[in-house]
């Protein structure tokens, strides 16, 4: 019998997505400013316009190898293609809607927990099944 190795989807948080956000709109917008192609750009820090493609999309991250080719390439440091950029406060609009949102189903869920916890514990108490 052969075993086949299922792929699970790695969760990714919120903070995570903002993160990816940020650097795909910051990657496209020096790109842009320079008027370079994706094929360009990738051709200038020798990784596939495929894969380019993918990091804009948002559908896939970047090693520190990447960051720093992109970095470089732009004649930036690395840190700047994660910050939110002054002149887009989308960013910082997206960052606390996520933030209240997973807040906001944090606390559903641990209220729901406590609820289940006292109607045992009440159940319990008074003998209801």
């Amino acid at each position: 019998m052969v075993k086949l190795k299922t792929k699970v989807a790695k969760q990714v948080t919120p903070e995570e997505k903002v993160l990816k956000d940020i650097l795909r709109c910051n990657i496209k917008k020096y790109r842009t400013r320079r008027n370079w192609s994706q094929f360009t750009l990738a051709a200038k820090i020798n990784i596939s316009t495929n894969f380019l493609a993918d990091i804009e999309a948002g559908n896939t991250w970047v090693s520190a190898q990447t960051l720093a080719k992109l970095a470089h390439a732009f004649e930036i440091e690395a840190f700047e293609l994660l910050k939110p950029q002054n002149d887009d406060i989308t960013h910082e609009n997206n960052i606390s809607k996520i933030v209240l949102g997973q807040f906001s189903q944090d606390l559903t869920t641990v209220l729901q927990e406590s609820m289940i916890k006292a109607v045992a514990h009440v159940k319990k108490q008074y003998e209801i099944c």
